[in-house]
């Protein structure tokens, strides 16, 4: 059993297989290249050659665009194969009509966005998903990603009916995230200093570690899983107080947390999710957001490891690359002038 990977169940129980990755050198893709080679799994991966080509030099590399340029899936069988860049319905679908009769099975990695409303606690898998009113749109924003991630479920289900597997995972998390996402607090906080936490202590927060999806996707795809499921840490589980104190004792470093209120952050222009990963200011509309179901993949076998674990693992990670990479995030002066004028506020 490979170190520092979670078991969702026995997978030593499963058959290896013949597996193909779409992507499989960055993140999500990465963890599963990773944990598929530790099974034994006959791995390859078809990329464009452009984020780390070095990785994973005992798997079978198809180079190619999918988006136009599939050719290097002519005339080849896999088991399974797992979708981890599809964004677009009319590029996804031109993969899942390629590769129907080359595969038993189509894990197709969608998102919690793909849900239509979010006002209330629970969304199972069981609820309405999120629509554009034209769907020819291939530009990735706010208001259209979710209503792709659907579409492009869909393109999947049509070309393999009974023969795909949908996950729908919340905020994906752990070392190698090329976004930030989670790194920022960990990361915050080994700077040291005043930091500013945003919203309450008590504002529920879910997020699902990279390697537990990794390996419970790879369970399911043995186990020849098919249908839709929810991917996230149980609803409730996990606090923005629990991840602020567990970063400040894995960083070990002094840091004054001061908890500002979301009205103010939002008139100083704080981005919510994008400045401040995690952050979505308390609002009707999002009162389910982090409070997704997940007990349909938790009955599958999805678990999570603890919250400290997963800061530790990503702060050594962070500590370990090269430079300052924060991207899009809160800058040491924006936080520092909020600090300072919330202060002069609060009489001193």
């Amino acid at each position: 059993m490979r170190a520092g990977f979670g078991r969702s169940r026995a997978w030593e129980e499963f058959h290896t297989m013949k597996l193909l990755i779409l992507g499989g050198t960055q993140f999500l893709g990465r963890a599963l290249a990773v944990e598929a080679l530790a099974r034994g799994h006959e791995l390859a991966l078809f990329h464009r050659g452009r984020t780390n080509p070095h990785l994973f030099p005992e798997a079978v590399h198809l180079l190619g665009d999918r988006d136009g340029d599939l050719a290097a899936l002519d005339g080849q069988t896999w088991d399974a194969v797992i979708d981890t860049c599809g964004y677009f319905p009319r590029v996804v679908g031109a993969s899942a009509r390629k590769l129907a009769g080359q595969v038993d099975r189509y894990c197709f990695i969608s998102s919690i966005s793909a849900y239509a409303d979010f006002a209330q606690p629970g969304i199972d898998e069981s609820c309405p998903t999120a629509t554009m009113a034209d769907e020819t749109i291939e530009e990735i924003t706010g208001e259209s990603y979710g209503p792709l991630k659907v579409l492009c479920e869909r393109a999947v289900e049509a070309a393999l009916p009974g023969r795909s597997l949908i996950i729908r995972p919340g905020l994906i998390v752990g070392p190698h995230d090329p976004t930030d996402r989670f790194t920022y607090w960990p990361a915050r906080f080994d700077r040291g200093g005043a930091v500013l936490a945003p919203g309450e202590p008590e504002t529920p927060i879910q997020m699902i570690v990279v390697r537990d999806l990794a390996a419970w996707t790879l369970d399911m795809v043995a186990a020849g899983g098919t249908g839709v499921y929810n991917a996230d840490s149980p609803a409730g589980a996990l606090t923005m107080g629990a991840l602020i104190s567990g970063c400040q004792a894995a960083a070990g470093r002094e840091a004054a947390v001061h908890w500002l209120p979301d009205d103010f952050l939002l008139a100083k222009e704080v981005q919510p999710w994008q400045e401040l990963p995690l952050w979505i200011p308390a609002a009707p509309d999002f009162a389910g957001f982090m409070l997704i179901d997940c007990s349909r993949a938790a009955a599958a076998g999805l678990t999570c490891r603890p919250l400290g674990q997963t800061i530790h693992d990503t702060l050594q990670w962070h500590r370990a690359r090269p430079g300052e990479t924060m991207r899009d995030k809160l800058t040491p002066e924006k936080e520092a002038a909020i600090l300072r004028a919330w202060q002069a506020r609060d009489g001193g």
